[in-house]
């Protein structure tokens, strides 16, 4: 990724976070605060099929980044494979699948001044070789017309009961649709 792409993923973290919610908030009668992670993914390039209203993230980084706010300051990554567990019920009960994620997509358009951003629902994620496909609604943005180094931030899951990577993860929480 160039320092442009790298420069636009860490102005987003802000945007995404404000965007989603993700300070963490606790119930009335646990007074532990429970981390909510974030997923990042990137790519090298982005094709959008309006008709079929599907994205394809390509050359996608096969490695999907996690964190998490303050307090726990949670960071990582999952291989494609565990990644794709999130959407399963094998993941609990409010799993992606059951219960798909907005996401902010940032893609660069070469000769554009800023990079285009758009915010979307994302449900049934495939593998395709080196690419990731996802349908899509568009909830609020624009779709851009061509593809560059792109960003997917994917909605939080709500850290909790089952573990990947010697870390739980699991239910969202407060503040998701």
């Amino acid at each position: 990724m160039n320092k442009f792409g790298f420069a636009c993923l860490s102005g987003l973290f802000a945007l995404v976070a404000v965007m989603f919610g993700s300070i963490s908030f606790a119930k009335a009668e646990d007074k532990t605060p429970k981390a909510q992670l974030m997923f990042v993914q990137v790519a090298e390039d982005l094709k959008v099929d309006a008709n079929a209203k599907t994205i394809r993230l390509v050359k996608v980084n096969q490695q999907t980044l996690y964190f998490s706010d303050r307090p726990e300051r949670i960071a990582g990554h999952l291989k494609m494979a565990d990644y794709l567990k999130e959407w399963t019920a094998k993941a609990g009960k409010d799993n992606f699948g059951a219960n798909p994620p907005n996401a902010a997509l940032s893609v660069y358009e070469a000769g554009q001044d800023d990079s285009t951003l758009a915010v979307v629902e994302i449900t049934n994620p495939v593998v395709d070789g080196a690419d990731l496909i996802y349908n899509y609604k568009l909830i609020n943005g624009k779709m851009p017309a061509a593809g560059g180094n792109t960003a997917l931030f994917i909605d939080w899951i709500r850290f909790h009961s089952f573990s990947y990577h010697g870390m739980s993860v699991g239910r969202r929480g407060f503040g998701y649709r």
